[in-house]
């Protein structure tokens, strides 16, 4: 609120008496304030906030918690046996015991289905967390040195971007023994391609800021600047870039399980139902087919929807609206 500060006004040319008069403060300026509180709010507070207002990505995300949900704590309420096999109970149809019925060897499917679902997503996260780390390493030390270094690591990277992803995994699963390690090492090395060129597009243009030019002439180290300056700054496009790796990772394990090069029974994945079910489309076996598929569609949905929000999330334009 305004205070009237008494202030004498000078007397007029022609004699007549001084008068005191009162002016506010505000009829001689607003003194300078803080800014508003839309500018000081933080960045992560405005992506939040841009990411709650796209429903696609609520939807995703509420999907994608319902998937984790029912994977990992299903199986703690419905108990089934995914180990031994029942062929007397061999391809039943859905019923009291077994509300999605059961598969050629006798495995209650709605279980199936669960640990199927746990292990997708288990290798799928897993394969985009190292694929996400090898990449942005490989991305940061190109674009940070340059010259002859980043000339031969991104003409590695276009040169094994030129095989078909599907013919390197089919090679790569048929090459190494088919375990949970060596899936996510198999989608790993197929997947950490793409983001090392993105971050190596954003080294390029860190290296010349101030804060790593003042790093360097402060003495740091090459590997301290990569890993410190570079790496980190380029998060943005990193984590989404991880979020959509998920989606491939997952299609990815499926295309190889499909094709029978996935892990060894007991276990399986949702690929691996699909490559059995397959078999008994014809025969009007629906269960052993479409539950499987139908997961794998919600889930890569999901994390593409997801995805789709963090990105504008990140993006500075859209934060500052």
């Amino acid at each position: 609120m305004s205070q009237n500060v008494s202030q004498p006004l000078p007397q007029d040319p022609g004699g007549s008496s001084g008068t005191v008069a009162t002016l506010p403060v505000s009829a001689r300026g607003t003194a300078p304030g803080p800014e508003p509180a839309e500018s000081a709010r933080p960045l992560w507070l405005r992506g939040l906030e841009v990411f709650a207002e796209n429903k696609l990505a609520l939807t995703g995300a509420a999907i994608f918690v319902i998937v984790l949900l029912f994977c990992f704590a299903g199986p703690l309420v419905y108990h089934t046996d995914q180990v031994h096999t029942h062929l007397a109970n061999a391809n039943l149809p859905p019923g009291r015991g077994h509300p999605l019925g059961t598969d050629a060897d006798g495995y209650d499917e709605l279980g199936r289905l669960m640990t199927g679902g746990q292990v997708s997503l288990e290798l799928g996260i897993a394969a985009a967390i190292v694929a996400t780390v090898i990449g942005t390493l490989w991305g940061a030390i190109a674009g940070y040195f340059g010259g002859v270094l980043d000339t031969v690591m991104m003409r590695i990277v276009d040169a094994a971007l030129a095989i078909p992803v599907l013919f390197l995994l089919i090679v790569l699963a048929t090459i190494i023994r088919p375990t949970k390690l060596s899936m996510i090492l198999i989608i790993s090395l197929a997947s950490w391609l793409a983001i090392s060129r993105l971050v190596r597009g954003e080294a390029l243009s860190l290296r010349v800021r101030e804060y790593v030019q003042a790093a360097k002439a402060m003495g740091g180290g090459s590997t301290r600047i990569v890993l410190r300056h570079i790496a980190p700054n380029t998060v943005g496009t990193v984590i989404v870039n991880a979020t959509f790796q998920v989606a491939d990772a997952i299609l990815f394990i499926a295309y190889i399980s499909f094709l029978g090069l996935g892990l060894s029974p007991p276990a399986t994945d949702l690929g691996g139902m699909l490559s059995s079910g397959v078999n008994y489309v014809n025969t009007g076996y629906w269960w052993l087919v479409y539950p499987a598929g139908f997961m794998i569609v919600i889930i890569v949905i999901a994390v593409n929807f997801i995805g789709d929000a963090m990105r504008d999330a990140f993006e500075v334009r859209l934060q500052r609206q």
